[in-house]
């Protein structure tokens, strides 16, 4: 799994917190689980590690609810039905949902978030923004309090997760997707228009 992450030349990391409170931005935080359903059952299900897996049924009427990137690579992708993914992955595995294991595991997760702000706002089970304009512990930079709820999710649950950092939303979502999985992508004020360009 790569765990590069993306700065502009010369950043250092703390960098993003003074630029943005200069400017009297935000600082916003998209954290995103990587294929939450299906490494969950990879987790709790060893033998079912570095194995292409789809969390969903496996019937003629089946959707696949969540793809591991074992199965991704062959194409498998959320919401297909699973007769489709199995014609693409035919080694695919499926695994029946456990909503309620997974809203445990969110569960934890949001914890490790008011941890560090109370202005949290899920997006689903396993994303969520977060404002650490002003964060609980006082560290100030966006781009450390992300690697640190990376690193206590990881401690917690025994899983990964992406994290965006930028100034507002949209941007924060855009850079949360860059270096998935187990990855941290930040864009700095002033870089939003370029980086969006580039893309």
């Amino acid at each position: 799994m790569s765990t590069d992450d993306h700065r502009a030349p010369g950043a250092d990391g703390a960098a993003d917190g003074e630029e943005a409170e200069a400017q009297g931005l935000r600082k916003i935080i998209h954290v995103d689980m990587d294929a939450f359903f299906a490494s969950v059952e990879q987790r709790d299900h060893p033998e079912l590690r570095g194995k292409p897996v789809a969390v969903g049924g496996s019937g003629g009427r089946g959707v696949v609810a969540a793809a591991s990137y074992e199965a991704r690579k062959f194409g498998v992708k959320s919401a297909m039905p699973s007769v489709t993914a199995k014609r693409l992955c035919p080694d695919l595995i499926f695994c029946k949902s456990r909503f309620e294991v997974y809203r445990e595991v969110s569960r934890q997760i949001r914890a490790v978030f008011r941890h560090h702000t109370e202005l949290v706002e899920p997006l689903s089970l396993d994303e969520a923004y977060l404002d650490v304009t002003t964060d609980r512990l006082g560290i100030g930079s966006a781009t450390r309090i992300a690697e640190l709820i990376r690193q206590e999710i990881r401690a917690k649950t025994r899983l990964t997760a992406s994290a965006g950092v930028s100034y507002n939303k949209f941007l924060a979502k855009i850079a949360s997707d860059q270096n998935k999985p187990d990855g941290l992508c930040v864009i700095r004020p002033g870089e939003g228009a370029g980086f969006v360009a580039g893309l």
